[in-house]
């Protein structure tokens, strides 16, 4: 009745609402006011006359103005009306000028971190956007949502309309992009939002009407690459629409169906403008992700099919403009970006076999699978290397050493191409066998008549580089390709053959001659074809044969000493492929399936001729690559990862170790020939590691203690040898036996690594004999810091690996060399400064190995699977460790991960042995909890990460309970703590901070409530006599009465503990935002 009353607009009549604007003090009255106007305007606008309308919008602009003090929401509800008179004019200009009052409005209430700093409550600004996004954000959508209209309705726009045009498209897409509150929240996301308006906005927003305009907006400006990013973002939220808007399944089932209709007629039959990519592929994107599987599948039939004929072909046309981005080497990548997105959505649809029966998928993966395929091939069976003319692209350029391997870069997408590959296995696995095998033909047929060329010729160049470039390039992309199809990544878990995979070689397993497929296996000097019933063989096998094949290629090469018309690429692609099938097929465990295949379980089942002959090969493929490859690092580094995939288990360990080339190999490598000698320092620590598992096979006594004469033993000597030399003070910098130092250093790394449950023992005895002797080393090498830092390294190593097996008295043994090396390393250490504030973080590489270190020594107290339950209470590491890392905190503020560590290491300290931390020394005791002040209270400012922050209230809860065990309330610790209490009291109540950061903070403080009762009551007290206003009062006397009812008084008993952090998340929700001001 106040809106309808208060203003009344006719034409011949002059403004009647002065009155209430100039005289009212009440701000809910003013801001009635301000969108009565507003609707009035709209209301009446054709009955308006011109100076009426200049009138009314000169005085409210000059009652802002001169009303500096008005509230923030009277005021931008005054702005809000002042821009709907302006849109209403149609004047461009004025129009524009009513663009950016709205956008500033957005901007102002979009989020906590725009919102301007004007010292009012965070539950204020919460307040003011809720209010704001039910009301006048839906205003203003629907205004420009009309404006929109009127503009799409022109035929030819100038240059200044346009500009108009793209301002409220823009104002559109951040109306779309609104991050709505459901609650006052202290922080929102401000990325990848979705669209999940309040019940308010059903009508402005299920409008079909609204959604086809967007669509046909779009359509008008595509070619305009600005404005098709705004309306394609537009669209993109549009198709994230969930929650409360819909009022039924129903309703979203009619608003998809509505949308992909708009999509397929804006996009089919089009060609996609590169501008128009990725927003496109985050549309389709959306769809998939956002809408309930039973939503999908309950649009019409004809119209999801309609849907993913349009997403296949979408896929395969993105797929071939990302691989030609890919050559062209562009700086944007759009098409790549946008590829990538629609390969997750397959994943997605695929991978749900509720709502989609089997193989309803299979000829779309088909298409996207042949299209990847394609594209990775060279002419004329593929498009690689082709500009879309069909010209040969530029000369391929050399690859950076940097540059990340593909295997890696495009991970991601071999993943998703291998998972399509899978659902379609009737016809990709016959596919890659088939290009691989002509492939490999071609390949030794080429290197064949570069054989002849050279015999005949030895002087003559390479006659023909391109076509095997061309080659080895194609099998590069189809090795990768099998190897993701046939096996999964599989970190921390037991690798298994997939589903698909299996039940496709079962089902063809009646139609499988096993010898055949056994002889093909065994034969990769032949090719499969000349082989009598090779037709019979089973196809996974057969496509295992193909690799081995091109990789017999390569060994008789470098036999043949062709080892420099070889690829490195392609070298480093099989051992790959190697490791990851022999990791999931060797010896494959039947009792982890509930079906096996046949011809797997006899060709790579345990106790089989077939896994006994492909250990062998694959021994002898690392024997082969070792002897050559001492200068292609990527390549050695492979290598020696396969061989450590095959003696990491020991069932494969127990074939490997019956191979004549195994016992060369330690041989070779013990005595440091060439040219096992001549690889870089990694690939010799992990080769190291894969002996010493190798040596935990099942043999004899006898055997096992040859074994390790030979592998161990002459370690042992060579080390002695060196440093047992009078003059070895004068030596040591030789580079000879710098090198012979950094060797043994580096083996013992790789010996350490080795670590299991059952060689713990073994390996412990022979490390320690090192151990004393390193701490020597540390001496003689003290300005020598690459030598320093590896020396603590094989420390490092040792206690991570084996600390958590090993009993008191190793452990002890272990803490006192430990011990010995810190005490060392300060004495070398000691005066030295570190302030220069330009260095790299790599230049305090030992202070990263150090804190490393004592983190390892510590966490004995989490995880100890040793075999006694007693529980090691001697000489702690705490106050030397503190001694040893006090030095860090001047170079924290600059590098990330050396602050991280620090912080993880004090806080370790104070988990663990909070009652030393009373007995530290005064200087390192106030060094310590400055240090965890420093770590909360630069959080705030972002000086430091919220991780940091987290570490310093974990630490704070021990030290307290500490306190309270020892209840000496004039000890230093004592009187920190309550100094903590405050800081942490203010951290919840006065800052802003994440939900995480609560959780954290709220296990420190009741802790410190219990400690400090008198002093929390104190705090609570001075912060409620400081408030004016008495409804502030009340709210914050009643959430703190509330918050500690459930455990009063607070003592420090688990179930009050809880009791009292559910009750923090109930205070935080109520009152968290009314004290943070901004």
């Amino acid at each position: 009745m106040f809106r309808g009353s208060f203003v009344r607009f006719s034409a011949d009549t002059k403004w009647c609402l002065v009155s209430s604007p100039e005289t009212s003090k009440v701000d809910y009255v003013l801001f009635q006011a301000a969108t009565a106007i507003m609707e009035a305007v709209v209301r009446e606008w054709i009955l308006l006359e011109k100076g009426s309308i200049e009138s009314l919008r000169t005085f409210l602009l000059t009652y802002v103005l001169q009303r500096p003090h008005l509230q923030k929401y009277v005021r931008e509800q005054i702005l809000l009306a002042v821009a709907v008179i302006l849109i209403s004019s149609g004047n461009p200009t004025v129009q524009t000028l009513a663009c950016s009052i709205l956008t500033a409005l957005l901007s102002e209430f979009s989020s906590s971190s725009k919102t301007s700093n004007i010292g009012l409550s965070m539950e204020f600004h919460g307040n003011c956007k809720r209010v704001f996004q039910e009301e006048d954000l839906r205003q203003i959508f629907l205004l420009t949502v009309e404006v929109l209209q009127e503009f799409s309705r022109r035929e030819h726009l100038s240059a200044q309309m346009s500009s108009v045009f793209q301002r409220y498209l823009a104002l559109a897409n951040h109306v779309l992009s609104w991050n709505f509150l459901h609650y006052i929240a202290m922080f929102e996301s401000s990325q990848n939002v979705l669209l999940k308006p309040t019940e308010s906005w059903r009508e402005a927003l299920l409008d079909s009407r609204v959604m086809e305009l967007f669509f046909t907006v779009h359509r008008k400006i595509r070619e305009d690459s600005d404005m098709a990013q705004d309306s394609l973002q537009c669209l993109a939220q549009l198709a994230s629409l969930h929650g409360p808007v819909f009022p039924d399944e129903g309703a979203q089932v009619d608003y998809l169906a509505h949308f992909i209709e708009g999509l397929l007629g804006t996009i089919n039959g089009i060609e996609i403008e590169d501008s128009e990519a990725v927003g496109i592929s985050s549309i389709i994107s959306n769809l998939i992700t956002v809408f309930p599987r039973n939503v999908l599948t309950a649009i019409p039939r004809e119209l999801f099919s309609s849907f993913v004929n349009c997403l296949t072909h979408l896929t395969c046309s993105f797929g071939r403009s990302a691989a030609l981005e890919e050559v062209l080497d562009k700086d944007d990548m759009v098409y790549m970006e946008a590829y990538d997105r629609l390969l997750e959505s397959w994943l997605t649809l695929v991978q749900d076999d509720k709502h989609f029966h089997k193989g309803f998928f299979t000829q779309h993966a088909v298409q996207v699978f042949n299209s990847y395929i394609q594209c990775h091939l060279a002419a004329p069976d593929g498009t690689r290397n082709l500009t879309a003319n069909g010209v040969a692209s530029r000369e391929e350029e050399e690859i950076s050493e940097l540059q990340e391997d593909d295997r890696d870069q495009f991970s991601d997408q071999l993943a998703s191409v291998g998972m399509l590959g899978r659902i379609a296995a009737e016809h990709c696995i016959p596919l890659l066998t088939s290009l691989l095998e002509e492939r490999v033909t071609r390949l030794h047929g080429q290197l064949q008549r570069q054989q002849q060329q050279l015999l005949a010729s030895p002087t003559s160049g390479s006659a023909d580089s391109k076509t095997l470039d061309d080659l080895y390039e194609d099998i590069h992309w189809l090795i990768l390709v099998t190897g993701y199809l046939l096996a999964d990544d599989t970190q921390g878990e037991t690798p298994l053959i997939p589903p698909e995979i299996m039940e496709y070689s079962i089902k063809h397993s009646s139609e499988v001659d096993i010898n055949t497929t056994l002889q093909i296996l065994g034969s990769p000097g032949e090719k499969a074809s000349s082989i009598p019933g090779y037709n019979r063989t089973d196809s996974v096998i057969r496509l295992l044969s193909a690799i081995l094949r091109v990789s017999e290629v390569e060994s008789r090469a470098i036999r043949a000493d062709l080892t420099h018309l070889l690829s490195p690429q392609m070298g480093k692609d099989i051992v790959w492929f190697l490791k990851r099938w022999a990791k999931t097929y060797l010896l494959v465990d039947e009792k982890l399936y509930d079906q096996i295949s046949v011809p797997f379980s006899t060709a790579f089942g345990a106790d089989t001729e077939g896994s006994q002959w492909i250990v062998g090969y694959l021994l002898q493929k690392v024997l082969s690559n070792l002897s050559v490859c001492s200068s292609e690092q990527g390549l050695a580094d492979d290598t020696v990862q396969l061989l450590v995939t095959l003696v990491e288990r020991r069932e494969r360990a127990n074939l490997v170790i019956q191979c004549e080339n195994w016992w060369n190999l330690a041989k070779q490598f013990a005595s440091r020939s060439p040219p096992l000698n001549f690889l870089s320092s990694p690939v010799q620590r992990t080769l190291m590691k894969a002996l010493v598992l190798g040596g935990f096979a099942h043999m004899d006594t006898e055997t096992k203690q040859q074994y390790w004469t030979e592998v161990l033993q002459p370690l042992q000597q060579r080390f002695l040898r060196v440093i047992n030399q009078e003059n070895f003070p004068q030596t040591c910098q030789q580079e000879e036996v710098k090198q012979e130092i950094t060797a043994t250093l580096e083996a013992l790394c790789g010996i350490a690594e080795a670590t299991q449950v059952d060689n713990v023992a073994i390996l412990f005895n022979f490390l320690m004999d090192f151990l004393t002797n390193c701490i020597g080393l540390m001496e003689v090498y003290k300005n020598t810091p690459e030598t320093v830092n590896l020396i603590i390294e094989v420390f490092v190593e040792v206690a991570h690996k084996q600390i958590c097996y090993l009993g008191e008295s190793k452990a002890m043994n272990l803490y006192e060399a430990c011990l010995t090396l810190l005490q060392v390393y300060s004495k070398n250490n000691l005066g030295r400064q570190r302030i220069d504030v330009t260095a790299e973080e790599e230049q305090y590489q030992d202070l990263l190995l150090i804190m490393e270190l004592l983190t390892n020594l510590l966490s004995k107290e989490f995880i100890d699977f040793s075999d006694t339950d007693e529980v090691f209470r001697g000489q702690e590491p705490g106050p030397a460790a503190s001694r040893s890392v006090s030095a860090a905190d001047v170079v924290l503020y600059g590098f990330p991960t050396l602050c991280n560590q620090y912080y993880k290491l004090i806080t370790f300290i104070c988990e663990i042995f909070p009652e030393k931390i009373p007995q530290l020394p005064e200087d390192l005791f106030k060094s310590l909890m400055y240090s965890l002040e420093l770590g909360m209270t630069s959080y705030p400012l972002k000086i430091m990460s919220s991780e940091v922050c987290q570490l310093c209230l974990e630490a704070l809860t021990p030290l307290a309970e500490q306190c309270a065990k020892a209840q000496e309330t004039d000890a230093p610790l004592f009187l920190a703590t309550r100094h903590f209490l405050k800081l942490v009291f203010d951290m919840l109540v006065l800052q802003k901070h994440s939900t995480e950061m609560t959780t954290a903070a709220g296990e420190a403080f009741y802790t410190l409530v219990c400690l400090h009762q008198a002093e929390y009551s104190e705090l609570v007290e001075t912060l409620l006599s400081s408030q004016q206003d008495p409804v502030i009062y009340q709210r914050l006397a009643d959430a703190f009465n509330k918050l500690t009812a459930s455990s009063t008084p607070p003592a420090l008993d688990r179930k009050q503990k809880m009791a009292f952090l559910k009750s923090l998340e109930e205070f935080m929700a109520n009152v968290g935002g009314l004290l943070c001001v901004k």
